[in-house]
């Protein structure tokens, strides 16, 4: 079995995954399937659009906390903690540090995007309560 070189090693955020998967669909035409599961797993998951998902990185890039990477941006922009002891928990088991001003500024931020994702997950409670009336009947 032969060892691959590997040039780069570089953090991807779920948004940026989901985007390069319907890429590879479109040019392909289908997934093979791990692609395919990983695909309908970050449909499910997935709280933001790329989109979104970028300019919430650029904003909290904006913040200049120290030490903050982009793994960590990624990791805030996949998760979108709801309040700064999530923010806390979620870097735990890093040697990075963050101050509670920090945490609080940080959830703000996100706070702005989350609206989207709850929109979207109450429109999709509200159909499949629907559609659970519609079948009862």
């Amino acid at each position: 079995m032969t060892k691959p070189n590997i040039i780069e090693e570089k953090p991807i955020s779920m948004f940026d995954l989901k985007e390069e998967l319907d890429k590879n669909k479109k040019d392909m035409g289908e997934l093979n399937f791990r692609a395919e599961r990983t695909s309908e797993y970050l449909d499910e998951f997935l709280k933001i659009k790329s989109k979104q998902g970028k300019e919430l990185i650029e904003k909290l890039k904006e913040l200049n906390i120290p030490r903050l990477r982009d793994q960590h941006l990624f990791k805030l922009a996949d998760i979108m903690p709801h309040k700064p002891e999530l923010v806390k928990l979620l870097f735990q088991g890093t040697p990075l540090t963050i101050t509670d001003e920090s945490c609080k500024k940080i959830v703000k931020i996100i706070e702005e995007y989350r609206k989207w994702y709850n929109e979207k997950k109450l429109k999709t409670l509200e159909k499949e309560r629907t559609d659970a009336l519609e079948v009862a009947t």
